[in-house]
């Protein structure tokens, strides 16, 4: 049992010895640690001011790829520092087998790493551009390394990972200087089309949210059921989604407004039901026009309209 004690007090006498006698390589570790992440502080805002200049968050993206990259390197010499019997032949044939299965483990990191700078390089969108993904659409407000960031329009973050964005859909509202918008409004059968039209072109062009070059138009462009509908189309800038629910809001008002000041009426669908027995006079005879009814006088349903008694023909009839 004592020689038992003995063992474990010499082993942990041994390993105070390696520690003090490490003390000096793990401060020199430490300093050249320091000054690899001071190094990482001033390679990633060089990178980030002569980038940003010219492509904005590539540089910012670049930046923390370097900076990332010096700090790897801080630590492998800290180590070689620490333990002198590690070799950077050893660390370096670590790195490949590790690095293999780092990219097996992390594929779908990496994936989204590569995809976030091609869509730096080729720009598809910007920070601030607003972009439609799905059912997400919102302002973009940050493109990381792994992901892209969306702020809604009703407040809510939404991450969308960027390899979705590169290989998927991406519809960008804010891509160009100005945007075009439509409406359809319906008019009545008996109304005047072309009274109508001139009523709505004369309406845009008093408005002062819409653009007049190029002009608002009104289209025909459907003999619907209850109507005959006008597409009103115009163009806002900045085509942003704020100006767009501004400027519907206002053509809307104002075109009702004028359609309902010159008599022009905005009809609404409209459904007559009649019973099997129910019908005017201008809708034909129902024994003649049975509309799903067993063939034979005797058996159709006597209209209402009919006075009552047998008519002319009815005299079999009960």
């Amino acid at each position: 049992m004592a020689a038992n004690v003995n063992v474990a007090l010499e082993r942990v006498q041994s390993i105070g010895r390696d520690v003090v006698a490490a003390l000096p390589n793990v401060l020199i570790a430490l300093v050249v640690l320091l000054g690899f992440w001071l190094l990482a502080r001033a390679a990633r805002s060089l990178v980030e001011r002569v980038w940003g200049s010219r492509e904005g968050n590539l540089g910012r993206l670049f930046g923390r790829l370097a900076s990332g990259s010096i700090l790897t390197l801080g630590v492998l010499v800290a180590i070689t520092i620490v333990f002198p019997s590690v070799t950077p032949a050893s660390l370096f044939s670590l790195l490949g087998v590790g690095g293999v299965a780092i990219g097996f483990a992390f594929r779908d990191i990496l994936q989204n790493l590569l995809a976030g700078i091609l869509i730096l390089v080729t720009r598809p969108f910007r920070i601030g551009d607003q972009i439609v993904v799905d059912s997400a659409e919102g302002t973009v407000e940050d493109i990381q390394v792994r992901a892209t960031i969306i702020r809604t329009y009703d407040n809510l973050q939404v991450v969308i990972p960027n390899t979705q964005l590169f290989t998927g859909k991406v519809t960008v509202k804010t891509a160009y200087e100005v945007r075009r918008l439509q409406y359809d409004v319906g008019i009545g059968y008996s109304d005047d089309i072309g009274a109508a039209k001139r009523v709505i072109e004369e309406t845009l062009a008093g408005l002062k949210l819409i653009r007049q070059d190029p002009a608002p138009e009104v289209l025909v462009v459907d003999l619907a059921e209850s109507s005959v509908n006008l597409r009103v189309r115009w163009w806002i800038d900045p085509p942003r989604r704020k100006d767009a629910l501004d400027s519907q809001d206002e053509v809307l008002q104002k075109v009702k407004e004028a359609l309902l000041a010159h008599g022009i009426d905005l009809p609404f669908p409209t459904r007559q039901v009649l019973w099997h027995d129910q019908t005017e006079e201008s809708d034909g005879d129902r024994e003649r026009q049975r509309e799903g009814w067993p063939a034979g006088r005797a058996q159709a349903p006597r209209p209402r309209w009919r006075v009552p008694g047998p008519g002319p023909g009815d005299e079999d009839a009960p």
